[in-house]
């Protein structure tokens, strides 16, 4: 989830053109946005609240005026504008049922929200699996003639306890759990083995270190072939973690050494590996058959001699 304010310069405009690959001109500054030309929009939809079904909203159905709508209901200089939900598709759904995900996901949100919602589905670029969903929606509830009050999303967490909801935090936790759930459930419909969760990978039980991500600006700055430093510094970093966790997690899987007679003898290093393991206490034996041997007398014939007394007097 992210917002779209006036006070860090960002404009609803220019993110819904990007989003949705359309030319939109901003009505309140005079500049236009012109994405017309860009592949991947897979799909794009509106979606309005179910109550207002019976409301005459046709000029909300129309982008552009939707969104220089929303940006005109917005009189602050650092007033927050426009919120996304952004979602991870399956992969292994077809193309009708991630757009049936994305719808129902969308509806449940406008109906819960009360605000305007604006979605894009985007193929891949890169990584073939990576298709997504933008859900760009207002700030403020839709009404018949315009946009009033702010939806509960944008109160303050003191506001939202007046009014007995939950904390914001909760809130979002409660977005992604119940878009994990959906997304489980289409795919189980289509038979799919395959399951999402919303937690993080500590809560999961997982220790690794999350993938990298780069920054939009930075991503698209190396697609053009332009060194980084930022890019370099994020890779740099994380690569640390990523090696700091691992020898962690190496400390603490390496066995406890047991007392063993001879201490202060030099061994081999303790290994992890069950096969490392298997061929050192070969080696170890070895050693100790060695060992014995050279510290037993060889024995004489005088030995030889009595060893065959002792058995004939048996």
């Amino acid at each position: 989830m992210k917002t779209f304010g006036r006070a860090n310069g960002s404009s609803a405009i220019s993110a819904i053109a990007y989003r949705s690959g359309e030319r939109i001109r901003d009505e309140r500054t005079g500049r236009i946005y012109d994405h017309s030309a860009r592949a991947g929009v897979m799909h794009k939809e509106i979606v309005l609240p179910g109550k207002l079904a019976d409301t005459d909203l046709s000029w909300a159905k129309d982008r552009a005026t939707l969104w220089n709508a929303v940006e005109a209901a917005e009189s602050r200089s650092n007033a927050r504008v426009a919120r996304e939900f952004l979602v991870a598709l399956p992969a292994e759904l077809t193309p009708q049922q991630r757009l049936g995900l994305v719808r129902d996901y969308s509806r449940e949100l406008v109906d819960r929200y009360q605000f305007a919602l604006d979605f894009a589905i985007h193929a891949p670029r890169t990584d073939p699996r990576n298709y997504h969903a933008h859900l760009l929606a207002s700030t403020r509830e839709i009404n018949s003639t315009g946009f009033g009050a702010k939806t509960t999303l944008e109160l303050s967490d003191a506001n939202r306890m007046n009014r007995g909801l939950p904390p914001f935090l909760q809130e979002v936790a409660a977005t992604r759990e119940r878009w994990a759930n959906m997304a489980n459930a289409a795919l189980r419909d289509a038979q799919v083995q395959a399951r999402v969760d919303h937690r993080s990978l500590a809560a999961q039980g997982i220790d690794r270190e999350p993938r990298l991500q780069l920054p939009r600006a930075v991503y698209e700055m190396e697609r053009r072939g332009e060194r980084n430093e930022l890019a370099e510094r994020l890779r740099a970093e994380h690569d640390t973690r990523v090696r700091e966790r691992l020898e962690r997690a190496a400390v603490q899987l390496a066995p406890v050494a047991q007392p063993v007679p001879n201490a202060g003898r030099a061994y081999p290093p303790v290994t992890q590996t069950l096969e490392e393991t298997r061929r050192q206490a070969r080696e170890n034996w070895l050693r100790l058959r060695q060992a014995q041997a050279a510290l037993t007398p060889t024995p004489t014939a005088c030995d030889a001699a009595r060893s065959r007394d002792d058995d004939l007097s048996r």
